[in-house]
C-alpha cells in the first residue's frame, strides 16, 4: 500500500487531507455496523500533488487565476479550459497505475463497472459543502478508463463554476486539493437522497426521502421528478408520488442511457412503506455516527439498501439547546435589535455579562447569535397576548410566525412552561416605573430628559477617569464591576418611564387621530426634529462636518485615499487640515462609539477607523449645498408645528372637540419632549463600550507582543474570562482561536431565522397580501408617505454610495446608518418594525419607509425604479422610463 491509493477499509475521518471529504466519509460509513457500502478506494491528494500540482505548466496556469474576479466570466472560462486540457493530458506514473489496477482486481475483476467521483479537501465538510462542483463518471470499466476518469476528475477542480465559487468565497485555489473516489457500481431498482432533517422546514425530527426508479443521477440532474416521503418517529406523515416516464440505466458498453419506464410502473410508488421505514432507521444510524444531520445517497438493489455517500447538511441553522425533553420556541434577539449578524465570541461574552448584571438571561446562543425562549410566554394565558402585541411593534413576521406555532395543538401540548420575563425590570418593579410614568405624563417637564442624559454622561466620564492607568487583572475586574452601573442606568425607573411616555404618546396620537380624523400615522410628522434624538442628530451633525471639508479641496482629495492608521497625521500639512481634523474629532467625541453592528464590542468603531465616515462625508458634499443641517432641522420643526396646529384645529371642530384637543395637545407635547429619548439607552451602552474596548485592546496588543496571540484582534474569539486568564498567565491554546474563527465565518454565512423550534424547524410568518396591488411586496408601514426613485441595494456601510433622491434598500439598519438617511428619500428594509431604530429615524427625517419586506435585497435589483408606500406598507417595482 502506498500513500497514493487507499481502500475504504484503510480510511477514517483523520485522513481528510489525503482523501477529501467524500473519501473520508465513505471510510467512516464502511466501518458502521449494519451499513452496506459498495467496495471502493481513493486515489489520494498525494497523487494529485505529485502529478498535477507539481507540474510546472499546470502551476503557472493556476497562478494565472489569482487576479480574476468572480464575475469575470469570459476570462474564467478561457483560463479554466486551458487548465483542464493540460491536466487531462498529464501522464500517470506506473506506481499509481499499478495500485489502481490492484484495487480494481480486489473488486473481483479488473473491468468491474465503477463510479469515479471527485473528493475535494474542502468538500462535504461540516462547515461547507462543495457538492456537485466537480465531475462524476458512471459505469466506467477497466483500468485505462478508470485512470482517464481520475484525470478528468482532477481537471474538474477547475470548472468555471468551481473556480468562481472559490473566488467568491475566498478559497485559495492551491489550498483545495483533489482526491478521486473509485467505487463499485450498484445498478439499482430505485435510488435517491435521504435527508435526516427536512431540508425545507429544517425540522430535525422529520426524515425526508426522495426516490426514483433507476440511477439517482436522473432526478439529481433534473431529468425526472422523484417521489418524496416524510417520516417522523417511525410514521410516514406525508408522501408525494411523482409520475416517472424515463429512467437512467447502465449501458452495457459503458456509461449510462435513458430508457422509458413501462406504463404499469409510471405512476407507482417507488418504495414500499417497509422500505421507507428501513431507510429512516438507516439514516438515523448514520446521523448518530456523524453527530449531525446528514444528506445521504442510497440505492436499492435486489431488496438491499446500499449507501453510496453521506455528507453533512450545511445549510441548517444550529438548534438552540434544550435538555428537558419538552418543546421550545425561540425568537431571534437580532431581529428585534436590528443586528442579525453573528457576534464574535468576545461580543457574546460581553452581551451575556450585561444581562447577567441586569438579573436576566441574555438567552441561548445558536450560530453565534442570541435567541430568547418564549415558550413560557406562549403557554401563559396572560403573557401570550402581551407578547404577541409587543413583538408586533418590532417585527410583524415574527409575531405572525408565533401565531402559526400556536395553531399546532400537538406541539403546544408538549411545550415547556415556566416563569415569564414579560415584567422583568430587575430591581425596578413595574409599580415604581408606573408611578414615574404617571408623573411624567402629568407634568410634561422638558427638563427630565436632559437631566437623565447629563447624569449618564457624568457616569461615563467617571468611568473614563477610573480606567486610566488600570491594566491586567485590575482592568478586567473594573470592567466587570462597572456593568453594575450600566444595569442601574438601564433599570432606572425614571429612565424607563421617560422612554415609555414617548412611545405610548405616539401610539395614542396615531390611534386617536385615525379614529377621529381618519389620519394614519399622524405622529410621524410630529416627531420630526424632536428634542434629544441622538440618532437623528448623528446624521445631521455629519452634514456640518461636510460643510467644513468642502471648504478645503486638498483635504477632500486626500480623504478619497486616507488610511485609518494615518488618518489625522497625514492631513496635518494640508491646507485646512487642522480645521477638518478638529471637526472630525469633535464629531467622533460625540458619536465615535458607533459603527455597524455596534452591540458586538468587537466591531470596528468610527473612532477606531474614521475612514468609515469618508463615503458619507463626500456623499453629503456631493448631494447637498452648505447649511443643509440647519435647513433640515428647521424644516422638520416647522412641519411638526404645522401638523400639530392642523390636527388640533380639526379636532376642535369635532363634537366634544375642546376636551379632545386639550388631551391631544398634551400627548403631542409629550412626543416632542420624550420620543427622542427612545434612542438614548443604546447610545449610553456604546459610550462605555468604546472605553472598555480601548483599554482591552491595549492588553490585546501586549499579548501579541508576548507571542501569546498572533494579532491583537485574535482576542475577539475568546470570552472575557478566557481573555483575562490569558493576560494573567500568558498561556493560551491558540487552536481555540483558529477553530472559533472558522466557526464564526461559517455562522456569518447562515441566515438566522426569526423563529425556530427546539426541533430545528424554522417557522416563517406571512402577511395578508389580499389588499395589495398586483405584484407588490408586502411589509410594515413605519413612516408615512409615498415616494418613487432609484433603488440602491446596500448591505453594508462600506457600499454606501448614494445620490440625493435614491431609495435605500437593505437588510437592516442600526443607529450607525443614520448619517446615510439624510441622503435618501425613502427606506426599505428586510428586518424591523414600527419602533425599531430605522423606523424611528425615518420618521424623524420624514422619509417614507416600509420594513419587514422579505428578501427585498434579492427581489429588488440595484438601479430599478421602485415606489415605496410608507402609509399602506408595500413596495412596487416600476417600469424604467
Amino acid at each position: 500500500m502506498t500513500a497514493y491509493v487507499l481502500g475504504f477499509h484503510d480510511i477514517d475521518k483523520t485522513q481528510l487531507a489525503l482523501v477529501g471529504g467524500k473519501g473520508a466519509n465513505l471510510g467512516e460509513l464502511s466501518a458502521i455496523n449494519g451499513v452496506r457500502v459498495p467496495y471502493g478506494f481513493c486515489v489520494t491528494t498525494e497523487a494529485y500533488r505529485m502529478i498535477v500540482e507539481l507540474d510546472a505548466e499546470v502551476g503557472a496556469l493556476i497562478d494565472g487565476l489569482a487576479g480574476l474576479r468572480a464575475d469575470d466570466r469570459a476570462e474564467i472560462a478561457e483560463a479554466c479550459a486551458r487548465l483542464r486540457a493540460t491536466i487531462e493530458g498529464l501522464a500517470v506514473p506506473e506506481e499509481v497505475r499499478r495500485d489502481i489496477t490492484r484495487h480494481l482486481q480486489e473488486m473481483g475483476e479488473e473491468d468491474v463497472p465503477c463510479a469515479v467521483r471527485s473528493s475535494a479537501t474542502a468538500e462535504d465538510l461540516p462547515s461547507s459543502s462543495f457538492a456537485g462542483q466537480q465531475d462524476t463518471y458512471l459505469n466506467i470499466r477497466g483500468a485505462e478508463e478508470v485512470i482517464d476518469g481520475v484525470r478528468r476528475c482532477w481537471a474538474s477542480l477547475f470548472t468555471d463554476r468551481a473556480v468562481a465559487y472559490r473566488i467568491r468565497n475566498g478559497y485559495d485555489h492551491r489550498a483545495v486539493r483533489l482526491s478521486v473516489v473509485v467505487q463499485q457500481m450498484v445498478f439499482p431498482d430505485a435510488a435517491g437522497i435521504l435527508f435526516t432533517a427536512d431540508p425545507v422546514s429544517a425540522n430535525r425530527a422529520v426524515v425526508s426521502i426522495d426516490a426514483g426508479f433507476g440511477l439517482g443521477e436522473a432526478f439529481v440532474s433534473g431529468l425526472v421528478n422523484a417521489d418524496n416521503y416524510q417520516v417522523r418517529a417511525g410514521q410516514i406523515i406525508d408522501r408525494k408520488i411523482a409520475a416517472q416516464t424515463r429512467e437512467l440505466r447502465a449501458d452495457p458498453s459503458g456509461g449510462t442511457r435513458e430508457q422509458p419506464v413501462e406504463p404499469a410502473r409510471q405512476n407507482a410508488q417507488k418504495l414500499t412503506d417497509e422500505q421507507i421505514l428501513r431507510l429512516e432507521r438507516l439514516g438515523r444510524t448514520i446521523e448518530a455516527h456523524f453527530g449531525r444531520p446528514q444528506d445521504i445517497e442510497w440505492a436499492l438493489y435486489d431488496g438491499r439498501l446500499h449507501v453510496l455517500q453521506s455528507r453533512p447538511i450545511t445549510t441548517l441553522y444550529p438548534v438552540p439547546p434544550a435538555h428537558d425533553g419538552k418543546n421550545h420556541v425561540y425568537i431571534s434577539y437580532g431581529h428585534r435589535q436590528m443586528m442579525t449578524d453573528a457576534f464574535a465570541p468576545l461580543g457574546l461574552s460581553f452581551f451575556a455579562l450585561l444581562h447577567d448584571k441586569l438579573g436576566r438571561t441574555a438567552g441561548v446562543v445558536a450560530g453565534n447569535r442570541f435567541y430568547k425562549d418564549v415558550s413560557a410566554e406562549l403557554t401563559s394565558a396572560w403573557a401570550r397576548p402581551a407578547t404577541l402585541k409587543s413583538l408586533g411593534q418590532v417585527d410583524v413576521l415574527m409575531a405572525n410566525a408565533l401565531r402559526t406555532v400556536l395553531k399546532r395543538k400537538d406541539f403546544v401540548a408538549s411545550m415547556a412552561h415556566g416563569k415569564t420575563s414579560m415584567l422583568d425590570f430587575g430591581d425596578s418593579g413595574p409599580l415604581a416605573i408606573g408611578r414615574q410614568y404617571l408623573r411624567l405624563a402629568r407634568e410634561d417637564d422638558p427638563r427630565v430628559v436632559p437631566e437623565l442624559i447629563t447624569h449618564t454622561e457624568e457616569t461615563v466620564r467617571r468611568c473614563e477617569r477610573d480606567l486610566a492607568g488600570k491594566s491586567g487583572d485590575e482592568l478586567f475586574q473594573y470592567i466587570i464591576d462597572d456593568h453594575a452601573v450600566l444595569a442601574r442606568l438601564t433599570f432606572d425607573p425614571l429612565s424607563i418611564a421617560a422612554a415609555f411616555v414617548g412611545i405610548q404618546s405616539v401610539n395614542w396620537v396615531n390611534k386617536h387621530m385615525a379614529d377621529w380624523l381618519g389620519e394614519k400615522n399622524a405622529a410621524d410628522a410630529i416627531a420630526q426634529s424632536a428634542d434629544h434624538n441622538v440618532v437623528a442628530a448623528m446624521g445631521l451633525d455629519l452634514l456640518e462636518v461636510a460643510d467644513v471639508v468642502r471648504e478645503h479641496p486638498d483635504v477632500m482629495r486626500y480623504l478619497e485615499t486616507a488610511r485609518p492608521d494615518t488618518f489625522f497625521t497625514a492631513m496635518a500639512h494640508l491646507d485646512g487640515g487642522d480645521d477638518v481634523r478638529a471637526a472630525v474629532q469633535d464629531y467622533l467625541r460625540k458619536y465615535g462609539m458607533h459603527c455597524a453592528g455596534d452591540i458586538d464590542i468587537t466591531r470596528t468603531r468610527w473612532s477606531e477607523d474614521p475612514t468609515l465616515l469618508v463615503p458619507l462625508i463626500l456623499g453629503n458634499i456631493r448631494n447637498f449645498p452648505p447649511g443643509e443641517r440647519d435647513r433640515r432641522a428647521e424644516r422638520g420643526r416647522v412641519e411638526a408645528e404645522r401638523t400639530i396646529d392642523d390636527l388640533l384645529s380639526r379636532v376642535r371642530r369635532l363634537p366634544g372637540g375642546a376636551a379632545k384637543a386639550r388631551k391631544a395637545a398634551r400627548k403631542m407635547s409629550l412626543i416632542r419632549h420624550f420620543i427622542g429619548y427612545r434612542e438614548y439607552s443604546k447610545h449610553s451602552l456604546l459610550l462605555r463600550y468604546e472605553l472598555y474596548k480601548r483599554a482591552l485592546m491595549t492588553e490585546a496588543a501586549k499579548l501579541a507582543d508576548r507571542g501569546v496571540v498572533k494579532e491583537a484582534e485574535d482576542v475577539y474569539f475568546l470570552s472575557i474570562e478566557e481573555f483575562r486568564q490569558a493576560v494573567n498567565t500568558g498561556d493560551l491554546d491558540y487552536s481555540i482561536i483558529v477553530q472559533r474563527r472558522e466557526a464564526h465565518e461559517t455562522y456569518q454565512r447562515l441566515t438566522p431565522p426569526r423563529v425556530i423550534t427546539s426541533e430545528g424547524e424554522v417557522i416563517s410568518g406571512e402577511y395578508d397580501a389580499a389588499t395589495l396591488p398586483e405584484g407588490a411586496m408586502a411589509g410594515v408601514a413605519v413612516s408615512a408617505g409615498v415616494v418613487e426613485g432609484r433603488a440602491r441595494i446596500i448591505r453594508s456601510m462600506a457600499e454606501a454610495d448614494v445620490e440625493e433622491g435614491d431609495i435605500l434598500v437593505t437588510v437592516f439598519t442600526d443607529p450607525s446608518w443614520s448619517p446615510l438617511f439624510v441622503s435618501v428619500k425613502g427606506v426599505v428594509m428586510e428586518v424591523g418594525g414600527v419602533m425599531t431604530h430605522g423606523a424611528v429615524v425615518a420618521r424623524e427625517y420624514g422619509l417614507p419607509a416600509v420594513v419587514g419586506v422579505e428578501a427585498a435585497t434579492e427581489r429588488i435589483k440595484d438601479g430599478q425604479r421602485i415606489r415605496v408606500n410608507g402609509s399602506e406598507g408595500f413596495v412596487e417595482i416600476l417600469p424604467n422610463p
